[in-house]
């Protein structure tokens, strides 16, 4: 009944766990920006939507992408043009708290999620914020380039009770500001959901026409 031996087996698992952390990196980090991808995005936005269910507070989603990026980066380069995404998004997580999300989906593509919102004032704080730090000019090796960004904003749960309705709503309200005149921020409504749904049949009805 005593203890007359003590063995220990020591392992070194240092590899093994940077080996997953990359592993983790590469499936749910944009490798431009090292934000998170569209996959962790949907898989917090997925935990969060319960969540305020359950608290009965409210969640914001600002769909955002950068206003006329695609001639930029066409005129100046890819190189350029990564170089001007990697800035914007380091603007961009200066703006963003502790508890919310900022994530690239893609292309000049960004979405903010916000929680515990009190209100659609609190969304237009940071809305506003967002704006004044694209349209700062951005000074690179050879040149400034100014830019400014459009952003579509839906709320839960008045604009969709789960992450595919809220994704789908904020870029429907993205495509509003762009057609107003870019450089602002449009809320989703139901009036913008019955002019997509009228631009589609539209679409599609042209599409028999043609045929």
């Amino acid at each position: 009944g005593k203890v007359v031996q003590v063995v220990h087996v020591n392992r070194d698992v240092t590899e093994r766990k940077q080996a997953a952390e990359k592993i983790e990196k590469i499936a749910y980090y944009d490798s431009l920006t090292s934000l998170p991808n569209r996959r962790l995005l949907l898989d917090r936005l997925n935990k969060m939507v319960p969540q305020a269910k359950r608290k009965h507070s409210k969640l914001a989603l600002l769909f955002l992408d950068l206003d006329r990026f695609k001639e930029v980066n066409d005129s100046r380069g890819h190189s350029c043009g990564d170089q001007i995404l990697q800035a914007f998004a380091g603007r961009l997580q200066d703006i963003v708290r502790e508890s919310d999300t900022l994530a690239r989906l893609g292309g000049d593509e960004f979405v903010f999620l916000l929680t515990d919102i009190e209100s659609e004032l609190d969304v237009c704080v940071v809305a506003d914020k967002i704006l004044a730090a694209i349209r700062d000019p951005l000074r690179l090796e050879d040149c400034q380039v100014h830019m400014t960004t459009s952003i579509g904003i839906s709320i839960f749960p008045s604009d969709g009770n789960n992450s595919e309705d809220l994704l789908k709503n904020a870029d429907m309200a993205l495509y509003e500001a762009k057609s107003s005149g870019r450089n602002a921020y449009k809320f989703f409504s139901d009036k913008l959901n019955a002019k997509a749904q009228e631009r589609h049949q539209l679409e599609n009805r042209m599409h028999r026409a043609l045929e």
